[in-house]
Order: C-alpha cells, then sequence, then structure tokens
C-alpha cells in the first residue's frame, strides 16, 4: 500500500513540474529581435514629427499558428494618429509569432511608447508646438471592460525619433 502511494505521489509530483515549463519568447528570435524589429519597421510619418507626436498605445491582437495577425485591437491610444502607423508595423510582423503548443490562436498584448528627441537646448517652437499636439489630440479610450482572456502582455517597445 505504501509503494502504491507513494508511487502516485511521484506520478503527480512529476506531472506539476511538467506543467511549470517555461515558454520561449513569443517572437523569433526573442525580446531584443521584437523590439529591433519594431524600432525599424515603425515608420512615423512626416505630419507627426512636423507637429512634435508623442504619446502612448496599447494593442490587443492575435497571432494563428502559422503566426500571422488576425485582428487588431486599439485598447488604448494617446492620439488616434498614432495607431496608424503600430497598427502597419503590427502587418509587417507576420509570420514571426509563436504561439504556445496545443493551442490554435493566442491573443498578445502590446504597449507602444514614441516620442522625439528633443534638441540639447529646446527653443520655444519645440515646446509650444509640443503643447498644441497635446491640446489638441484625439484620445482612443475604452468606457467598456476589457476582455483580457487568456492574453499575453510583452514589454513595452519605445520608439524615439529625431526631430530633424
Amino acid at each position: 500500500m505504501k509503494k502504491l502511494i507513494f508511487t502516485i505521489c511521484a506520478a503527480l509530483l512529476s506531472i506539476g513540474a511538467m506543467a511549470q515549463q517555461h515558454l520561449a519568447f513569443p517572437f523569433q528570435g526573442g525580446k531584443s529581435a521584437m523590439t529591433k524589429f519594431f524600432k525599424d519597421s515603425l515608420d512615423v510619418p512626416a505630419e507627426l514629427v512636423k507637429v512634435k507626436a508623442a504619446g502612448t498605445a496599447v494593442f490587443k491582437f492575435t497571432a494563428d499558428g502559422d503566426g500571422n495577425i488576425k485582428k487588431i485591437i486599439v485598447y488604448y491610444a494617446d492620439d488616434a494618429n498614432l495607431a496608424k502607423p503600430i497598427i502597419d508595423a503590427l502587418r509587417k510582423s507576420n509570420k514571426k509569432w509563436i504561439i504556445p503548443d496545443g493551442e490554435k490562436m493566442h491573443d498578445f498584448i502590446l504597449p507602444f511608447s514614441i516620442s522625439f528627441l528633443a534638441p540639447a537646448t529646446a527653443t520655444d517652437k519645440v515646446q509650444k508646438d509640443f503643447y498644441n499636439y497635446y491640446t489638441n489630440r484625439k484620445p482612443i479610450v475604452s468606457f467598456d471592460q476589457v476582455p483580457l482572456d487568456m492574453a499575453t502582455l510583452l514589454p513595452t517597445i519605445t520608439v524615439n525619433y529625431s526631430l530633424k
């Protein structure tokens, strides 16, 4: 009887240990490859550079078993104009996502932070342009609950662009 109980306990412990396996980073090449990909792929349009746009945007997207993005949802964006270049960069990332084994699709939440590199001596014009942008921005916010389900929160992608 003691051997049977010991065998059952050992089997349960081994199953529990298998359940805690470390998942690989869900982007091919890891975190640094993902950060580099988005910094290279995200093109800040000239009109955003002109108005000194800066802000944060949070996206939820669904990837299938082949790594293709099937659905993109904007959860929050400081300005609607920030969302367009980020969506374009997300679409360029098809075939690069890795979903956990046994799943047909998986949701990811990816925050972005976009800002400009201010000159060493910021002029009044730069400050005024940013203030005008900030006061006239049109944020995208979610007023209903946000279903997260089994989504994976990824590290924030920080993109800094030059004013020149």
